[in-house]
């Protein structure tokens, strides 16, 4: 009984965090501008302006704040581009993640496709393309949209940076844990109880 009134009061102390994600977890994920560009040359995409999309959200970003600097502290000037940045990265990080599962799907066609002993992997009658020449378009087309939020997330970085001095990290929040609040309650209900 003692060990696990022990074992109950030490994990009742550790907290668990809600992590963010992370600018390194965008790089991971979404192309960057050289592949990006070889990707738009491959598949006859536009090719995005990557700088100006990061110069963009850069001066979008500075320029609200700045707009802002009159009715909001210092704190909260870093609490609320705390958040804005945050979606940015995160936004990235979701779109970097589709675009990997799309190339894996368009692998995984491409190479079922190149067995000439499969019948159903075989290309569309004329003048339509195969399912693995669209995933491998579609793949593409997600590799230059995770391109270009990630460049929107790496320009709103900078604007943090620019506007609050610091260098931009996700907020980890704790993990809301309800129960424990009605734990506590049930327990000084009983001791209540017990007089």
């Amino acid at each position: 009984m003692a060990k696990q009134a022990a074992s109950n009061r030490s994990s009742a102390r550790i907290v668990q965090l809600r992590k963010g994600a992370t600018v390194e977890m965008v790089r991971l994920t979404c192309p960057d501008s050289a592949q990006a560009l070889k990707i738009a040359e491959s598949f006859g995409n536009v090719v995005v302006d990557s700088d100006g999309i990061r110069d963009d959200h850069e001066r979008l970003l500075t320029e609200s704040a700045a707009s802002l600097s009159e009715g909001l502290g210092e704190k909260a000037m870093q609490i609320h581009l705390q958040r804005i940045v945050g979606a940015f990265v995160g936004s990235a990080h979701g779109a970097g993640q589709f675009y990997s599962r799309a190339v894996s799907e368009a692998r995984d066609a491409t190479a079922k496709a190149s067995n000439d002993a499969r019948d159903e992997d075989l290309d569309g009658p004329v003048g339509y393309d195969s399912a693995a020449q669209r995933k491998r378009e579609f793949a593409a087309d997600m590799g230059i949209q995770a391109h270009s939020l990630r460049m929107a997330a790496e320009g709103a970085i900078a604007a943090y940076e620019q506007v609050i001095g610091e260098t931009w990290k996700p907020f980890d929040r704790p993990v809301e844990n309800p129960g424990a609040s009605l734990d506590r309650k049930a327990a000084a209900a009983q001791m209540d109880a017990l007089g």
